[in-house]
């Protein structure tokens, strides 16, 4: 697979090192790799992932954080916090450059700084962790008899993987801030955790609090035999294929249509409450942007939610989200079946469950059947609607609740006249166009 060296500024003005793994064909999506605890973006398990993932189609991002690798800046101003601003760096950067980032990846510190970005991260979509600690002070443990002197000194050479490195007391304090267990709970996106059951670096039982802080969907797999740092290409091979057919789930790729599942922002907001956070607010504008793995895939977000759009195949896409129209007739069935539900609640009627299937079609405007056309129009938008309502209704009821779907603010924004206002807005320019 084609490995492309590239640089771009990291969080503290440093240039950071980079390479990318893409596949021969334009990626299904694309990915960030961060390393673990003082490796590089050329470690085994990044160099054996990346590579993997690349073949199974995926574009990976792997680069070295500030001061490690072939990265400038210094290694002893950093800390847990600034890697996560690198993060953030790299993902402007492939977004900008490619396409945005819909799957983290990290390995052993790497990872729970994927785990501290992902909520920060606007366009992700899905976490893999490997070898992840739960806190991520747990490298504390790995600078032995420089603790003592860091705090009483301020720095300390250790020696990590045989080589020094400067620890300065800032980096311990940074981590001892870190609120990891909140952001796991407030993550809000698939997550799956591979881990060594016999690793002696990050012990197995970090997988086990990370999974329970986390909301679901999550998974784990037991890297049965691989060591910490996954230096056996079969370890790596392996992560990389379950996590490819795990991702594909979530990340719209043509083998598999589905997106994040999504709570309610009441939801949402109770689980923040409990997780001593604050519940992100609301825009009332809906977002869509070009998406970058797909001539006509379009990344949408409304609010928390987020899902892709595109176009079928024998059209030009990869129909990796529903089309325009779907979304459109998607719309009137959901509100169709909450207004009937919201009427039938606060009404006291027994409606067990509703219930509605939809079609969209372009029909002659002769076969309107009395809906108002244009004289100049030959075709007309016709959507088809079937409400089943289940539970011990009587006929009254159910006549009632039929002309309250066709009031459903859906159905009247379909029906009556709309205005659409259009502003172009210019990139390189603080001026826009608008027409009516």
């Amino acid at each position: 697979m084609p490995t492309h060296k590239i640089a771009f500024p990291g969080s503290q003005g440093a240039t950071l090192a980079g390479r990318l793994d893409t596949p021969d064909q334009p990626p299904h999506a694309w990915a960030i790799f961060a390393h673990c605890f003082t490796c590089s973006k050329d470690s085994k398990a990044a160099a054996y992932i990346s590579r993997a993932l690349a073949q199974a189609g995926f574009g990976v991002l792997r680069f070295d954080f500030t001061g490690l690798g072939g990265s400038d800046g210094d290694f002893a101003n950093t800390h847990f916090s600034s890697n996560v601003d690198d993060l953030i760096a790299a993902a402007d950067w492939l977004r900008a450059e490619h396409g945005a980032p819909s799957l983290l990846i990290g390995h052993s510190l790497g990872g729970a700084a994927v785990l501290a970005a992902a909520g920060r991260e606007p366009d992700n979509r899905a976490v893999a962790t490997i070898g992840a600690p739960c806190d991520p002070a747990h490298v504390v443990h790995q600078l032995g008899e420089g603790v003592a002197q860091i705090h009483a000194e301020g720095e300390a050479t250790v020696q990590l993987a045989g080589r020094p490195f400067t620890i300065r007391r800032a980096f311990i304090d940074d981590l001892k801030e870190q609120r990891q267990v909140e952001r796991i709970h407030a993550l809000r996106r698939p997550l799956m955790l591979l881990h060594a059951p016999l690793d002696e670096t990050v012990a197995v039982d970090n997988a086990a609090r990370i999974y329970q802080a986390a909301m679901h969907p999550k998974s784990f797999v037991a890297l049965d035999g691989a060591d910490h740092l996954l230096t056996r290409p079969e370890d790596a091979q392996f992560a990389a294929d379950v996590m490819a057919t795990w991702a594909r789930r979530y990340l719209g790729t043509p083998q598999s249509r589905s997106r994040i599942p999504q709570l309610s922002p009441m939801a949402m907001a109770n689980d923040a409450a409990q997780a001593g956070t604050a519940a992100a607010p609301q825009d009332d504008v809906v977002h869509v942007a070009e998406r970058g793995s797909g001539p006509y895939t379009v990344d949408i977000r409304a609010g928390r939610h987020q899902w892709q759009a595109d176009e079928p195949a024998d059209v030009g896409g990869q129909d990796v989200g529903p089309t325009p129209h779907q979304m459109l007739t998607a719309a009137l069935g959901a509100c169709t079946a909450i207004t009937i539900r919201m009427v039938a609640d606060r009404r006291q009627w027994p409606l067990a469950r509703v219930s509605v299937a939809l079609r969209h079609s372009r029909v002659d405007a002769a076969e309107a059947d009395g809906t108002r056309a244009t004289a100049s129009a030959r075709t007309i938008d016709r959507f088809e609607r079937r409400i089943t309502l289940e539970g011990q209704l009587d006929a009254a009821q159910r006549q009632s609740l039929l002309e309250m779907a066709n009031k459903c603010p859906v159905h009247r924004t379909l029906t009556s006249e709309v205005q659409i206002q259009t502003t172009l807005v210019h990139a390189d320019e603080d001026r826009t166009t608008s027409t009516p």
